[in-house]
This record gives structure tokens, C-alpha cells and sequence, in this order.
């Protein structure tokens, strides 16, 4: 099969699933896991409760807002500024789970917690958030691969993208690449001035290209689940009037260590093991290392402000 005609065939899976079309028992246990292992996502439809859903919606106003705790990079609200006006004056805001007992809880969702269980095994922790509230006009991401950023040794890295809002090709949904996580191979990166994304490299010389990407349109309350390998971006919102809001959390199998950012002074890399994670499913045989405080909450950087790199 052809990887347009995967690709076609992704499309009406995502469009049988807004039908409502949902298999349950081990029909639903085949559907994930084969869909995850053959194209690298998988949408898991309605797994947040409308009443979750606007939960989440006040809580990222709330840490927009700095009421949750202190976020870098945040400028103070004005006073008489309206909640659209602070929200729409970002882009991303990352690790809001390290100041919000929402975003926290959000980690262990049921739904998304059985879905990792299945795909990733009995072992899961979660290292990372992102809420992503990209209104009118902001941009998106270049092409890449979320191992680019967070690598982990048993390409157990998995996403999960909780859409707050419709997500829409006018509002900036993802659009990713089906099966171009099978090859294990992370892609060489390079600095863009294209003005669509934001300050993220982008990923090149892979054997795909646009026309092989398909949009991941799906409705609030869904969540995309996606492997660490498989490339993917987003556009800008060109809607006329209208926030994408989605939270993204990342998740790995606890048997692995993260080797993931600066090691501190004097420690091998090969030893090094990120520990500020979240245990979400079964045990962690690294739990008597501890979890120390390392991350904070802090604005992304966008080419508005300036890339941080």
C-alpha cells in the first residue's frame, strides 16, 4: 500500500470516528494498537467530558492570568484586561502542571492513561505539559519529531493532544504524516525564517513530503495520541475569529531513563536520568531516585518576542 493511499485511508478512519463509529472490547483493543503501530496516531474520540473540557478552558485563563503561580516569561495582566485579551497574548505556556492542580490531574486522566497502558505497557510516567492557546493569527510548527526534543531509549516517547476546542485546518490542527514514525529515524533540523511557525526548527530531508500529510481534525474532547517518531507540524490559525486551545502532555515508559536536557556537572550522560515526572500507570523501578523540582512554568518564546535559542 502506497503512503497516499495510507493516507486516504487515515482520513476516512478519523472521519468514520466523527461519526461516532466506536468499537468497544477487543475490537477496540485491535483498532488502537494496530492504528498506533501502522500510521503512529490514533484518535481517541469524546475521552473528555464537556464538563472537563471547559474545566480546563477557565484553568488556562487562570494560569494566563498568573493565578495559579508564577509562569516566566508572563507579563501581568492589566487591570480591566478581559480574560480574551490575556489569553490571546500567548502562544504556549509550558509545564502548567507544575503550578495547576487541573493540568496536574489532567496527566492521570482515565481515558488517556488506559489508552497509554495498552500502546506504551504497565509502566507509564509523564514528564511533560503544554498548553497551547493559539488564537487569530498566531503561528504554528515547522515540521518535526517530538524525540527531537525529548529523547527517550526505548522510543516509548508518546504524546497525548487534548484538543480544548473544534480543531479545525482554519484554526491550526495537526497535520501529521502517517507511518513516518517506523523507521526510528530522527531527521536532521534546521533554523527557518518562514513566517507560519513559530520559533521551533523544522525538520528536512525525509523521504515525504507535504502531500503525504493529513490534517488531525478533531472535536473538543478529543485526544490524538502520537508517536515520538512521527512527524508532524501545525499551521497558523487563519480563522476569521476563534482560539485553538489543546493541552499536550508527553508520556514514556517508566522503565526507561530520560536522558533529557543539560546533565548537571559531573554526570555521564549515559547515567543521566531526568526525574521530574509523573508516574501515571503501574511502578517506577527508578522511584528511589527520587523526583526533585527541575522544570518551572514559562512562557514559549515566539518570534514576536524573539527565539530563545
Amino acid at each position: 500500500m502506497s503512503r497516499t493511499d495510507r493516507s486516504r485511508d487515515q482520513e476516512e478512519l478519523v472521519n468514520q470516528q466523527h461519526a461516532g463509529g466506536r468499537p468497544t472490547g477487543a475490537e477496540a483493543e485491535d483498532s488502537l494498537t494496530t492504528t498506533y503501530r501502522e500510521d503512529g496516531f490514533v484518535v481517541l474520540r469524546d475521552a473528555l467530558s464537556p464538563e472537563e473540557v471547559d474545566t480546563l478552558r477557565r484553568e488556562a485563563v487562570a494560569v494566563c492570568r498568573g493565578d495559579r503561580g508564577a509562569v516566566a516569561g508572563l507579563v501581568p495582566a492589566r487591570a480591566g484586561e478581559s480574560d480574551e485579551e490575556v489569553i490571546r497574548r500567548y502562544v504556549c505556556v509550558h509545564f502548567p502542571h507544575k503550578i495547576s492542580e487541573v493540568a496536574h490531574a489532567a496527566l492521570l486522566h482515565p481515558v488517556v492513561v488506559d489508552a497509554l497502558v495498552r500502546l506504551v505497557g504497565p509502566n507509564v510516567k509523564a514528564m511533560q505539559s503544554m498548553l497551547f492557546t493559539k488564537s487569530e493569527g498566531k503561528p504554528g510548527q515547522a515540521w518535526h519529531q517530538d524525540e527531537f526534543w525529548i529523547p527517550t531509549r526505548d522510543r516509548s516517547l508518546t504524546g497525548a493532544w487534548i484538543a480544548l476546542d473544534d480543531a479545525t485546518v482554519d484554526n491550526g490542527c495537526l497535520w501529521v504524516i502517517p507511518g513516518s514514525h517506523r523507521r526510528g529515524v530522527l531527521y536532521p533540523d534546521r533554523e527557518h525564517d518562514d513566517p507560519r511557525f513559530d520559533c521551533t526548527v523544522e525538520a528536512y530531508a525525509f523521504p515525504y513530503g507535504d502531500d503525504d500529510a493529513v490534517p488531525v481534525e478533531v472535536p473538543a474532547g478529543s485526544v490524538v495520541l502520537f508517536d515520538g517518531y512521527l512527524l508532524h507540524r501545525s499551521l497558523p490559525n487563519s480563522g476569521r475569529r476563534g482560539l485553538r486551545r489543546a493541552l499536550v502532555n508527553h508520556y514514556m515508559s517508566a522503565e526507561s531513563v530520560l536522558p533529557w536536557q543539560t546533565p548537571p556537572p559531573g554526570v555521564h550522560l549515559g547515567k543521566w536520568d531526568y526525574r521530574d515526572v509523573v508516574l501515571v500507570a503501574g511502578e517506577d523501578p527508578y522511584a528511589h531516585r527520587g523526583t526533585p523540582h527541575l522544570s518551572q512554568a514559562m512562557v514559549r518564546p515566539e518570534r514576536d518576542g524573539g527565539c530563545a535559542r
